[in-house]
């Protein structure tokens, strides 16, 4: 996959639906668009590019013929296409969030107990149950569909009392939502859940204490850790699983586009595509978690740091897709606005990514409220003033508690 631009300055008169923006004639900051560019997919789209700027710089190499399937090439990494991964199926939400709230709230319920379940029957040294994995995967898969925010709203507000599982849920349904925005088939999209769910499942063979180090491992450490890949692929294999793509994620999710990684040093697309996505979602969500030797950064940020590694150590087309597909500022982000207030991104604005809907959940004197109020941020102003988002936060920046939002729904 040829990642060099093909750049062509085009007349913003001129563009059409499938063209890809890579520069604008105006700093990127201060307009609705990611940094990273993006396809012009509707035509409101173009009638906002047409009002801030004159010109634009299109990547003929990535402009997108509508009539032919994906933004990208997906290929499995073994030389051959993948069906799975080529065909585009076009999802839309079917409810409102604030319809599907409840419905995630009881699918992240019952996916937490499971998942708990599941993980301390694999420590006790007993089988994985594929019934047990097929019950937390289809709601979760379900409520993603119809809503690509309720359900990593809801996520993202969790207390997680142990990394391990809850980085488990959380790639889960990130996996889910990536594949959504990318038009996989729902069953790739199941797939891709179960991986998310289970990639580190060979770590509950592992010294706890072991996992719980707040210092540097030493080289001898390191390796230990890094077994866990092929203890997952152990207890997958006796418990029955497979799937092509959740062995591929498996085995790959450790393995970096530049030949980096672990345990196999693979490179570029000899990395199946399953594991260069789940790759970018676990390095993802283990920057926003809390852990015993690194602090949470912000969605935010985190999305950051992956768009600084593309082409390195991430795919540069997918990093980019990734960022469409959670927005500047991720569903489930801590945000402060110019306010003063505390807020939670509550959906993405797909037209103006950096005007989401949010939760306010605290007074400009950062006091808590108990009315939480709903703003959508593409025209909410106080005083004439437009309300932005001043900066990110890590998530124990400032404690937030839903409880009395979730229950007024």
């Amino acid at each position: 996959m040829a990642t060099e631009l093909e750049e062509v300055r085009v007349d913003t008169a001129s563009l059409t639906v499938g063209m890809f923006v890579s520069r604008l004639d105006r700093p990127w900051e201060g307009t609705p668009f990611p940094l990273q560019g993006f396809e012009i997919r509707t035509d409101r789209e173009m009638r906002t590019l047409r009002e801030l700027c004159q010109y634009v710089y299109i990547d003929r190499r990535r402009e997108v013929d509508t009539r032919r399937g994906p933004l990208l090439t997906l290929t499995r990494g073994d030389g051959g296409g993948d069906a799975r991964f080529m065909s585009v199926t076009t999802y839309a939400n079917t409810v409102s969030i604030e319809e599907e709230i409840p419905k995630a709230r009881d699918a992240l319920q019952a996916t937490s107990e499971l998942i708990d379940q599941i993980y301390a029957d694999v420590a006790s040294g007993r089988e994985l149950s594929v019934e047990h994995v097929e019950k937390v995967v289809r709601p979760l898969v379900a409520s993603v569909l119809r809503s690509a925010d309720a359900f990593l709203f809801l996520e993202g507000m969790r207390r997680h009392d142990d990394y391990i599982y809850g980085h488990a849920i959380a790639c889960g349904a990130l996996a889910a939502a990536f594949g959504r925005h990318l038009g996989l088939p729902e069953g790739t999209l199941l797939s891709l859940a179960t991986a998310g769910l289970l990639m580190d499942i060979g770590k509950t063979r592992l010294p706890p204490e072991l996992l719980r180090s707040a210092q540097p491992l030493s080289p001898e450490e390191t390796e230990l850790v890094r077994t866990h890949v092929a203890k997952g692929l152990d207890i997958v294999a006796a418990g029955g699983v497979d799937d092509p793509d959740v062995l591929d994620v498996m085995r790959t999710h450790h393995e970096r586009f530049d030949g980096s990684g672990y345990p196999d040093r693979l490179l570029d697309d000899t990395i199946p595509m399953a594991g260069r996505m789940l790759a970018i979602i676990d390095s993802y969500d283990a920057m926003c978690s809390a852990r015993p030797y690194q602090a949470a950064v912000s969605r935010h940020e985190a999305l950051q740091n992956i768009y600084r590694a593309r082409g390195s150590l991430y795919q540069a087309e997918l990093v980019e897709q990734f960022q469409v597909c959670l927005g500047v500022y991720p569903t489930g982000s801590h945000v402060e606005l110019s306010t003063g207030e505390i807020a939670v991104v509550l959906e993405q604005n797909q037209v103006r990514r950096l005007r989401p809907t949010v939760l306010v959940v605290s007074t400009p004197d950062k006091q808590p409220l108990r009315d939480f109020r709903v703003f959508n941020l593409l025209d909410q102003t106080v005083d004439g003033n437009t309300i932005e988002i001043k900066h990110t936060l890590a998530i124990d920046q400032h404690p937030v508690d839903t409880t009395a939002y979730l229950a007024s729904l």
